[in-house]
This record gives C-alpha cells, structure tokens and sequence, in this order.
C-alpha cells in the first residue's frame, strides 16, 4: 500500500474551503471512534501548510471534522499564518488543534520565522496561526535559545542605496 492517499472521510473539506491531504503507507481508521492513523513516510498538506511525520494520527468529531492532528517521529514542517509570516522546522511530537488555529511543538523542536529568520530552539513552542505569536519552553533547566539576524544602520544604508 506505498502512498496510499485515503479518499473517503479524509479529504475533509474545512470551514474555509481548503482540503486535507494525507499521503502515507498505511493506514488505519476507526470512523465509529473517529480516530484515523497514517503511518509510513506521512505527509499531510492544508492549503500552504505542511507537515511530515514517522506517524499521524487525526481525530475528528460526529460530524468528520479534523479536532486534532497527532504527529510523531522526525516530525518536519512548513506552516503559513493569517498574517502571511511563513515558520519551517522540525520536532519528535506535533499537534494542531484546528478549532484554536495554534500548533504545539515537543521535543528538540527547531522553528525558524523565514521572513526574519528568527529561530528558536526549545522542548515546547506554540505558533498561533491567527494572530502569529510564538512561545517556547525547554525542559531540564536547559535554556531556550532564540536566534535574531540583526542588521546594523550601515549595512542598512548601503543595501538600500545599491
């Protein structure tokens, strides 16, 4: 079943138009207990949004709609927020909860803001998708460490004036 791209209850048509995809292995589903699981090279995209895992599992409610995405394993992403600022990076564990439009990152999490190449590193960040902020966390009294490219004044100057 090499990218088996599941049709049925899966292809969920959101509030906002855009479809789900899921491409993986395999697959496995419960539509009773509506919990469907992807395992295998997955790879999940939502409009501009992009995810891939080891495994994912979706939940969803009576009606088929997507309440929690689970991602586990090597997880890899790529999102897009209201705001247009565009965020790529890894983590081991990954969930988004539609209904808050916020993605939770676990684990050796890696997220780069590629419009100002900031970059945080920690054990835990949330990215709101509607209003684009970001906070982070990290285990072990290990510290978070965030990233800036900082431009001084005369770098400045000479890029605009070229």
């Amino acid at each position: 079943m090499r990218n088996l791209l599941f049709l049925a209850p899966l292809l969920f048509t959101l509030t906002w138009g855009e479809e789900l995809k899921v491409i993986s292995d395999n697959f496995n589903g419960d539509q009773l207990k509506g919990i469907s699981v992807f395992t295998g090279n997955v790879k999940v995209t939502k409009g501009l949004d992009e995810l891939n895992a080891t495994k994912v599992t979706i939940y969803t409610d009576k009606d088929k709609n997507p309440v929690k995405y689970l991602a586990e394993g090597d997880v890899s992403f790529y999102i897009v927020t209201e705001l247009k600022e565009r965020y790529k990076g890894k983590s081991q564990t990954a969930i988004y909860l539609p209904d808050k439009s916020e993605y939770h990152f676990y684990k050796k999490v890696d997220l780069i803001r590629l419009d100002d190449f900031r970059r945080v590193k920690g054990d835990k960040v949330v990215v709101n998708t509607i209003v684009g902020n970001a906070s982070a966390e990290s285990a072990n009294n290990e510290p978070v460490i965030m990233t800036f490219t900082v431009q001084d004044k005369k770098t400045k100057q000479k890029s605009a004036a070229q």
